[in-house]
């Protein structure tokens, strides 16, 4: 990983271009020729984040920089890379393209959530592939009474549920057997996990909608943003999921195509 960010911090420098690291990244791979900030710094004054990693990392600073509306662009250094869909291989080449206005822009839908405890806000924020409620500690079914727009949906018995952006359904959602949208559909899909009912199926809704979620059973529960526990959920509770606002911005050097990131990361024929 040190050697790619060197190489990368080199390359855009001689382009005379401001370069920082951040703190972390930094620290971790031993990195002090650059100056640094740390991720709740970066600003409406950055132009561009240029992410190495993996998909969760992309998802961690799509989260970090939402408000401030930075572009990401993401080299793949994870294992699949449906978010960081540069190769480590090609990527002087590409962000090359980049800089030279070689590139198109994709905007992504994300989710903001709400939670609340006998009417009180216990949290909130936002997720860019999923959020997930699911049972903790007690191997127990949830109980989850489903509405939408404020319209009774059903009550499910599962081990959760997943409420994804079409982002996020070619994560989670997709091993529980929801269906993959195209990243461009302003639409939601919630996906049950593992249902005690057979015939209840993941559904797809309209992005505009707010879906609500109530615990009815007196079991611990967990809230998942894109994977980060964010808080443990009890009966009675309330959680809250719509469209955010803002939208995540990712550029593509010209010439992606979705379809194909599919066919190469899910190995189809």
């Amino acid at each position: 990983m040190r050697e790619h960010i060197v190489a990368l911090a080199e390359f855009l420098r001689a382009r005379h271009l401001h370069v920082f690291l951040e703190t972390e990244t930094a620290r971790c791979c031993e990195i002090a020729d650059y100056p640094i900030r740390a991720l709740t710094e970066f600003n409406g004054d950055i132009d561009l984040a240029i992410v190495l990693g993996g998909d969760g990392t992309m998802l961690g600073v799509a989260r970090a920089l939402l408000e401030h509306q930075v572009p990401l662009l993401g080299i793949n250094r994870g294992r699949i890379g449906f978010l960081t869909d540069i190769s480590a291989q090609n990527m002087l080449e590409d962000v090359a393209k980049v800089l030279a206005g070689d590139y198109s822009i994709e905007q992504r839908l994300m989710l903001h959530t709400k939670i609340l405890r006998k009417g009180k806000l216990l949290g909130e924020g936002v997720a860019l592939n999923d959020v997930v409620i699911s049972k903790g500690e007690v191997a127990q079914l949830l109980g989850l009474e489903v509405m939408i727009d404020e319209q009774f949906v059903h009550r499910q018995r599962s081990d959760g549920l997943i409420v994804a952006t079409p982002t996020g359904t070619t994560a989670y959602a997709l091993s529980a057997g929801g269906p993959i949208l195209h990243s461009a559909l302003e639409a939601i899909t919630l996906v049950p996990i593992c249902p005690h009912t057979l015939s209840n199926r993941p559904i797809v809704i309209k992005s505009t909608s707010q879906v609500h979620v109530k615990l009815v059973d007196q079991y611990e529960s967990r809230i998942h943003f894109d994977g980060q526990l964010i808080a443990r959920l009890y009966q009675y509770d309330d959680v809250y999921i719509a469209r955010a606002e803002k939208m995540t911005r990712l550029l593509h050097p010209n010439g992606h195509c979705h379809y194909e990131m599919l066919r190469k990361k899910l190995h189809w024929g």
